[in-house]
């Protein structure tokens, strides 16, 4: 009770005239940026915060939620109409999200991605609000070993369950590994695959990988491989901007089953909202995979909504745990983390007894966001799709120019944007050759994660590296892990033999023809 109490005094702070005028602004800014390929909800924090020196702290962090919320929902809406997502949380989101654009279905694909936002960014307010202590006792029992072995579970998830060719899946992986570990050596200080080059020495940013792989590869692709393609074939957005009962029912237990995979990755430093996406990807897959009629690769609106729901369902947890913990964990939290101390306040247990008015107003702006974020988003969804309409030279010009502006606005490096083409035509060539690119994300994002985790698990076992299967937590991991790569095996090999058996009776059917 006393705990209700204190959100209904935090409802009341935050339901004023001004503090909802910032939660309107914040998730306008924060959409408005995501949208830009290269940017999205951390660099539009990065960018507000010098603006916020005149505001009081609630107001200040009260805006920058709705933007952390709004940035979110802006990287899918460019995943999902142009392939082009503003950070690597909302890859997932394209894969299925991109084709329902393509089949005329982009205002249901951005009507299933605010909902899901809304259902998972308001499941996880919720469970922030009563059960913050719970889960920061979960998120201490992670050590070297559980993170190396989540790292594990989501290369094999990404490579060889998630891909329908597990050679391309491994390939894609190890590239993406490849590219990672270019740099500076963080233990030794010794650089690594740099060729000398000092430009090289603080590796090759993820931002940069993603923009050039999924948006400057699909350009080239299409300017190369598709010039055939005229105006004529636009991508006309048809139908009404919201979800009918059938779709509404068809992606309701995906919107479920993402808020549960993310919520529990709020509170884990494992780089962000990344691995609950995939992984939600990855289950609405094998899900399809067992239905007579899969659609997976056509635009299935599964596949949009669980990772749209585990994205926000995790963001919403993070920002929990940076409350409760002063724990960063995304790019954005870390942000905000040095907003609380632009302002002289440290996150942790201690800033609910020192200011209790700013924490409690904070959570309740969580649940006024997703819901400014539903109304204002849902209603625009035709709009947002209809630019799909503009002619595609000019389409995939801008997509060029933004992409080239939104890497030179992170890095402010001419040297980036060579990186930026070079990148690009590996993306090309991954394109036209049929390599996935969800492995070489995955690489990219967890690859440090893994690596330092593996030295930190041997260092303090004295080399021994049976420390990495001891815990229960990375046994349990594993355990899953063989589960699925084992129920994923059976399900090819009687799909196989399933083809085999419908090849001889075709074969059958067309003798006795004859």
């Amino acid at each position: 009770m006393e705990t209700l109490q204190l959100l209904m005094e935090g409802f009341a702070g935050t339901l004023t005239w001004q503090n909802l005028v910032w939660v309107f602004v914040g998730c306008l800014l924060g959409t408005a940026v995501g949208v830009l390929p290269g940017l999205g909800s951390s660099m539009a924090v990065a960018l507000l915060l010098p603006v916020t020196f005149s505001l009081e702290p609630t107001a200040a962090f009260i805006m920058f939620a709705g933007v952390y919320f709004g940035g979110l929902f802006g990287d899918s809406t460019m995943g999902i109409l142009m392939n082009t997502p503003g950070q690597a949380s909302a890859i997932a989101s394209t894969f299925e999200g991109h084709k329902m654009a393509l089949n005329g279905r982009a205002a249901q694909a951005l009507a299933t991605a605010a909902i899901g936002a809304f259902i998972g960014g308001f499941v996880a307010s919720i469970v922030v609000v009563f059960l913050a202590p719970a889960l920061a006792d979960f998120s201490s029992s992670f050590g070297p070993a559980e993170f190396f072995a989540l790292a594990v579970f989501a290369f094999a998830a990404t490579s060889t369950v998630v891909t329908d060719n597990v050679v391309k899946g491994l390939t894609a992986l190890f590239i993406g590994l490849g590219i990672a570990v270019i740099g500076i050596d963080g233990v030794s200080g010794a650089p690594r695959f740099t060729m000398d080059s000092p430009q090289l020495f603080d590796g090759i940013s993820l931002v940069t990988v993603t923009v050039a792989v999924l948006a400057l590869g699909e350009v080239i692709y299409v300017a190369c491989l598709e010039r055939h393609v005229s105006d004529k074939g636009l991508i006309r957005p048809k139908g009404r901007p919201w979800l009918s009962r059938k779709e509404f029912k068809e992606a309701t237990p995906a919107w479920l089953r993402g808020t549960v995979i993310g919520l529990p990755f709020g509170v884990v430093p494992a780089g962000g909202s990344e691995i609950p996406t995939f992984l939600a990807f990855g289950l609405e897959k094998r899900l399809d995979a067992r239905r007579k009629d899969p659609q997976f690769g056509k635009g299935a609106i599964r596949g949009l909504a669980a990772p749209e729901a585990a994205g926000n369902a995790t963001t919403g947890m993070a920002m929990g745990a940076l409350l409760a913990l002063g724990l960063p964990i995304s790019a954005t939290a870390a942000i905000m983390l040095a907003a609380f101390r632009q302002y002289g306040l440290q996150p942790g247990p201690l800033l609910f007894d020192r200011a209790p008015e700013l924490v409690w107003a904070l959570l309740a702006s969580f649940f006024i966001a997703m819901v400014v974020l539903l109304v204002l988003n849902l209603p625009f969804a035709m709009l947002w799709a209809k630019l799909l309409l503009i002619p595609r030279p000019y389409l995939y010009a801008g997509i060029t120019i933004f992409c080239a502006l939104g890497i030179y606005a992170t890095s402010g490096s001419t040297f980036d944007l060579l990186m930026l083409l070079g990148v690009g035509l590996l993306g090309f060539l991954m394109r036209a050759l049929d390599f996935p690119i969800a492995p070489l994300i995955i690489g990219m994002v967890l690859g440090p994660l893994a690596e330092t985790s593996l030295r930190d698990a041997a260092m303090s076992a004295n080399g021994d590296f049976s420390v990495l299967v001891q815990g229960p937590i990375a046994i349990a991991l594993y355990s899953l892990l063989a589960l699925v790569l084992a129920f994923t095996v059976r399900g090819r090999l009687v799909a196989r033999k399933r083809a085999k058996q419908e090849q001889k009776e075709e074969e059958l059917v067309s003798s006795s023809a004859r």
